[in-house]
């Protein structure tokens, strides 16, 4: 019988260093996106999957994001004093959004080595990886998305997306066939982490969100450093496409990426002009400073 997919994992140790020099100071996975830290969009993400148990890898300096899911008496007490229980609420169903745990990843030797520190905590689920650098805003959540392809056909799903191809270089790239009767799903035998130009298999790239079965860990455990010298997840992963073939999903929803000052500015503008503080001032300041531009 298939099991349920309630875990997910969120590898955020990473040093941020395309966000410096702010991120010398402030985890990257707090800055905020309007008035929510980016942390907190992936954590809603998987709780709105119907995900459960959460574990967020860090490392040391970044215990804010401890604190962000965790009660706040101090804060609930004072808003409530003045009479702001909306806000006090809302900060108690953050709390609440699902069982989130914490554990450090002592040395810095890539994503593969961080999904593989949780190997305990997966122990023999189906479990979904969200990519701590992407945001994605989708009127479906990706892992649910995911979850929903993992369990119509029974494998692990990973999410996809055309990149450019002068990009691929920076991104994996798939071996895919198109699964019948459907325009956004495929069959994956293999894929390449970082190839080098003539390297590629296809424009399609993993961006930000996996769906993984428990096997993985095996695979991870004999795994030798990849590109960067890294610990691949994407070497675990074509390990078990070659093996036994999983599905590659072309999501729904639009992807940001955290890690780059751009990828933060832009969210932070399309969410501001749906927020109901900002939408009105925020979009008449945009149409008078593009008649400027």
């Amino acid at each position: 019988m298939m099991k349920p997919v309630r875990k997910a994992i969120i590898p955020a140790a990473g040093l941020g260093t395309r966000m410096l020099p702010i991120s010398h100071a402030v985890p990257k996975e707090m800055l905020p996106i309007v008035d929510l830290p980016a942390i907190y969009h992936l954590v809603e993400e998987a709780a709105a999957s119907g995900i459960t148990e959460i574990l967020i890898i860090t490392n040391r300096d970044k215990d804010a994001m401890e604190d962000f899911f965790d009660l706040s008496p101090e804060y609930e007490s004072a808003l409530l004093a003045k009479g702001r229980t909306e806000e006090a609420e809302k900060i108690r169903r953050i709390a609440n959004m699902a069982n989130v745990y914490f554990l450090r990843q002592k040395e810095a030797k890539g994503l593969g080595h961080a999904v593989g520190r949780a190997k305990s905590f997966v122990s023999d689920e189906p479990f979904v990886v969200l990519y701590g650098d992407d945001i994605i805003f989708s009127e479906t959540p990706v892992c649910r998305q995911l979850i929903d392809v993992y369990e119509k056909y029974g494998k692990a799903c990973v999410g996809v997306k055309p990149v450019a191809p002068e990009l691929l270089t920076k991104y994996c790239s798939l071996k895919v066939d198109a699964v019948f009767g459907r325009d956004d799903l495929y069959t994956c035998d293999d894929m390449i982490e970082k190839p080098k130009k003539g390297e590629e298999f296809s424009n399609l790239s993993i961006l930000g969100r996996v769906l993984l079965t428990p096997e993985v860990f095996d695979i991870i455990d004999a795994l030798t450093p990849g590109a960067g010298g890294e610990y691949q997840l994407t070497d675990a992963m074509a390990k078990m496409a070659r093996e036994g073939g999983i599905y590659a999903l072309e999501f729904e929803g639009d992807r940001y990426d955290m890690g780059s000052k751009l990828g933060f500015l832009t969210a932070n503008i399309v969410k501001g002009l749906t927020h109901p503080e900002t939408a009105e001032g925020l979009r008449s300041f945009i149409k008078d400073l593009a008649g400027k531009l």
